[in-house]
């Protein structure tokens, strides 16, 4: 959606120079990002070099809305610059990296870091081939310079055995090679998400633990761990080589950095030396320069292939950008321009992503693959929505580095996918948890992942749904609701929104069926239902924006555009005194902070059949419990394969509950509620041996009861 602030922008340039405005540049931010941007808009305008913003999704739409010469400018790490290379609109594009994100240490530096291997000077080696048997010290696993770039370098150097093997997973393949070549390391960190196939692996690799400091843990923090921690391991923990980053090196010896001079250390940089991937060895001294297996690009500025009065224009924006930011300590600085007091943008030579990568011979480190090359992870949907989320999804994780590389494919409904995975045409289907019991009676499926939404859901992730009046309502029971206005978190297909409040009603004999619910209520916003109903009409838009149209086209809508969507768009319904009652998930209530507009907990209470109830006794005083959605493959699979899965599919999704702004994995996803996913989803987990028949009984029983699907 474009901001309004984007138009006041373009009116203050009109201020500055009424006469012939310079062009006002488009920067796209993720919307999670839109009142800093309103923030640097102002900042920049007062200084009479204003920017204008157009809001995406996250960073993924972005890279399109840039491609697609929406937007002139998007703030990217390298791995989305290898979207931008790799993804069908880069040709016609012609993305261009146009300003870098460089340190202040070192401004003039090629990139932004460069992976060396050191070993000890009098190490006999001759020829990268004679690294097997020796003793290994790394910065920790799934990191670039201590594990990405040597495996990749390794393997193609023909040194690692077989990294491929389609009886492990990618992880384990690469664990696998490392501990067959090398005889001891240190290589900490989560080897999996899953916290069972991460004890599985250090138990069966734990000669990659043997020199840290905590063998047994092998997880930070530990003193032979990080980029300093590898050379700790190397000069005083008995490692023999070393992988870590060049400016690293430098500190540990006392050698000067860029800017900085040399300092004292007790390390002696006579005694060690760089290995170069041809077998040879470079002295470490301030003179010499060290030989690389790799660097990581610096980050930078995008456009869509400006042409060299833009590029130049674009350069001098940004940098005052980056200098009036700094100066005024600006949140838009460090999240629009990814900034900080270490780094400042500096103008470069524009360049292509992709050269931008393959120059620092980076792009085969974000390409590797470890596992059965043949063998994706095969995700069936059945909506089109689904589908392209999918696919957006795919193409971001593995650019940064989630494996098995997923593939998507789309099927007319649940059971044509249930069917795929049961044949082996599909890997995994996202299926409610209530269609669980059926689909292991009749598709032979294993249920591997699971949805979380946090505080509020039960001990299996299920979502109470509830009623909520203010403390100071007359209202006592429900059937004093009958004729007031109401606030419900959706509309059909939401369940504490629409089919909780349907069956209490119904149950109680105060209306026979759901169409009756339009007019039991006097009123109602209930975001996804037909604008011109009695469920649409307390509904408000987007409140944000200054415009009456763009508020029209967002109302009612089922995204977070609309102002009432969701549970906690419900309670602002409510505290907004739109309506007198609230229907929506105890996670929503059970999360409010003072960012929400909603209230506070304390300013609610629970209405039930029997009466009134604060809010800690929501267990005897709920609507029903909902299933989280759950992921399902195949029970015929080996538990490799099986492990496999889980680990792709937590390793995307914990990178992408911990940066929505890169790819929101979770929340609405355009004019659509829960593609994919459930939209108050906070993370996935990993289903185990807790997880029994009882639980799908359960659900299914709920599935049953409520009619909520297929209403």
């Amino acid at each position: 959606m474009l901001y309004r602030f984007m138009v006041l922008a373009v009116v203050a340039v009109a201020a500055v120079s009424a006469t012939s405005p310079p062009r006002v540049f488009i920067m796209c931010i993720p919307e999670k990002y839109a009142k800093e941007c309103e923030e640097m808009m102002k900042d920049s305008a007062n200084k009479s070099f204003p920017i204008a913003c157009i809001s995406g999704r996250d960073r993924y739409d972005c890279i399109e809305r840039v491609g697609k010469k929406e937007a002139d400018i998007v703030a990217v790490d390298p791995e989305d610059m290898y979207l931008a290379a790799k993804n069908k609109l880069a040709e016609k594009a012609g993305y261009s990296i146009v300003e870098q994100i460089r340190t202040k240490e070192e401004p003039d530096a090629a990139y932004r870091y460069e992976a060396v291997a050191v070993v000890h000077k009098d190490l006999n080696i001759n020829n990268v081939q004679d690294l097997k048997g020796l003793k290994s010290c790394h910065t920790g696993v799934g990191r670039n310079v201590g594990y990405k770039i040597p495996i990749t370098k390794l393997f193609a150097m023909g040194v690692l055995p077989d990294i491929n093997n389609p009886e492990y997973s990618a992880r384990e393949n690469e664990l696998r090679a490392l501990s067959t070549i090398f005889d001891k390391g240190c290589l900490v960190g989560k080897w999996s998400p899953d916290p069972a196939i991460n004890q599985r692996l250090k138990e069966t690799y734990s000669n990659m633990c043997a020199l840290c400091e905590k063998p047994n843990v092998c997880d930070y923090p530990d003193k032979y761990s990080g980029y300093e921690g590898a050379l700790r391991c190397l000069a005083h923990n008995g490692g023999d080589i070393a992988w870590t980053k060049v400016i690293y090196v430098k500190r540990f010896f006392g050698l000067p950095v860029g800017v900085t001079p040399a300092a004292p250390t007790s390390e002696n940089p006579t005694n060690f030396c760089y290995l170069c991937p041809d077998g040879s060895k470079v002295p470490i001294d301030a003179n010499t320069k060290p030989c690389t297996w790799a660097a990581r690009p610096w980050q930078g500025y995008m456009t869509n292939g400006a042409d060299t009065n833009n590029a130049e224009a674009i350069q001098r924006e940004l940098t005052q950008l980056s200098q009036l930011g700094e100066n005024k300590k600006a949140d838009w600085w460090e999240n629009l321009l990814l900034l900080g007091e270490k780094t400042l943008a500096v103008a470069a030579q524009p360049v292509s992503p992709e050269e931008h990568l393959k120059s620092a011979k980076y792009m085969d480190v974000i390409e590797r693959n470890s596992g059965a090359p043949e063998r994706d992870a095969r995700w069936c949907v059945w909506d089109e929505s689904a589908l392209i989320k999918c696919q957006s999804l795919a193409r971001a994780a593995f650019s940064r580095d989630a494996r098995p590389r997923f593939d998507c494919i789309l099927e007319k409904d649940e059971a044509a996918c249930l069917k795929a995975v049961r044949d082996n045409g599909a890997d995994i289907t996202v299926i409610d948890g209530g269609s669980v019991k059926r689909a292991i009676n009749d598709y032979n499926v294993k249920p591997i992942v699971v949805e979380t939404y946090g505080k509020g859901s039960t001990e299996k992730n299920e979502q109470p749904a509830i009623a909520v009046v203010k403390s100071g309502s007359s209202i006592n029971g429900f059937t004093d609701l009958k004729g007031k206005p109401s606030c419900h978190s959706g509309y059909v297909d939401n369940f504490a929104g629409y089919y909780a409040p349907f069956r209490i009603l119904k149950l109680i004999g105060l209306i026979n069926d759901s169409s009756e619910i339009n007019d039991f209520f006097s009123e109602s916003c209930a975001p996804g239902a037909p604008l011109d109903s009695k469920s649409c009409q307390l509904c408000v838009g987007n409140i944000k924006i200054d415009d009456d149209q763009a508020k029209q086209a967002t109302k009612c809508k089922p995204t977070n555009a609309e102002y009432y969507n969701g549970g906690k768009g419900a309670l602002r319904c409510l505290k907004d005194g739109k309506g007198d009652v609230a229907f929506l998930p105890l996670t929503a209530l059970q999360q409010l902070d003072n960012d929400d507009g909603a209230g506070k907990r304390e300013d609610y209470v629970l209405i039930c059949s029997h009466g009134r109830a604060p809010i800690n006794n929501w267990e005897r005083c709920h609507l029903g419990l909902e299933p989280p959605r759950v992921i399902v493959s195949s029970a015929g699979k080996g538990p490799n394969a099986l492990e496999e899965l889980k680990h792709g599919i937590l390793a995307a999704s914990t990178l992408y509950s911990e940066n929505p702004d890169l790819l929101r994995l979770f929340g609405s996803w355009g004019d659509k509620p829960n593609v994919l996913f459930k939209d108050d989803v906070k993370e996935l987990i990993s289903i185990d041996s807790t997880w029994d028949k009882n639980t799908w009984d359960t659900w299914a029983n709920i599935q049953q009861e409520t009619n909520y699907r297929n209403k």
